[in-house]
């Protein structure tokens, strides 16, 4: 029955990431445009929540590290599209707080964190360092993307994003299927096509550009 709530978390946490792809890539489809609407930032950080909890009931450190990277990104993108001043003081200091916490919470007891994450039988070192490492280049298209867009002064999501994402969600997907993880498998792998359509969107859109100049 546990295992279950905790499948239940991690289903619904993808299920929210899913969501926000296919809401982006449908808003792209009709904008004939590469965009990064609102509720792709919203849903992102409600599914980071969910998945920051599923990496911990699972006691897969790799999990929580990718959601650790990109958490506060998202609620930079949030603060440009104007959805953050419209959040509740509460509930703003909430989702602040809540990673330093988390991380203050784990290393209270570094002895434990260290057992059940780096000690854990179920995932051993290499498998370990392998997921890191998908989690970490994953989760780098953010900080790629919070970089450019920095730049140029506005939320956006350029084609270096998407090459990022497909690169980090197959080291993922490989991961999640050693570890016999469907939701990790399932999740990552509901992305592919809307990564690869945005990247034809972008580059349709770079040419006729080109041709317009």
């Amino acid at each position: 029955m546990e295992n279950t709530l905790v499948f239940v978390v991690g289903f619904l946490a993808q299920a929210l990431f899913s969501a926000r792809i296919l809401f982006q890539w449908i808003l792209s489809e009709r904008a004939k445009q590469v965009v990064s609407p609102a509720i792709f930032w919203v849903l992102s950080i409600m599914g980071s929540y969910l998945l920051c909890l599923y990496g911990w009931f699972r006691h897969d450190f790799s999990i929580i590290l990718g959601q650790f990277i990109s958490y506060y990104i998202y609620l930079w993108n949030l603060n440009e599209k104007g959805i953050w001043k419209r959040v509740p003081f509460l509930l703003k200091a909430l989702l602040i707080v809540t990673p330093i916490l988390a991380a203050l919470f784990m290393l209270h007891d570094a002895g434990e964190f260290i057992h059940n994450f780096f000690q854990n039988e179920k995932v051993p070192l290499w498998l370990l360092v392998f997921g890191s490492m998908g989690q970490v280049i994953f989760t780098l298209r953010f900080v790629y993307q919070w970089a450019y867009s920095f730049h140029y002064k506005q939320s956006l999501l350029p084609s270096g994003f998407w090459i990022i994402s497909l690169v980090g969600s197959s080291v993922i997907v490989i991961y999640g299927i050693i570890r016999l993880d469907p939701v990790l498998v399932l999740g990552q792998s509901v992305g592919f096509v809307a990564y690869t359509r945005n990247l034809i969107i972008g580059r349709r859109n770079d040419n006729q550009k080109e041709i317009k100049s």
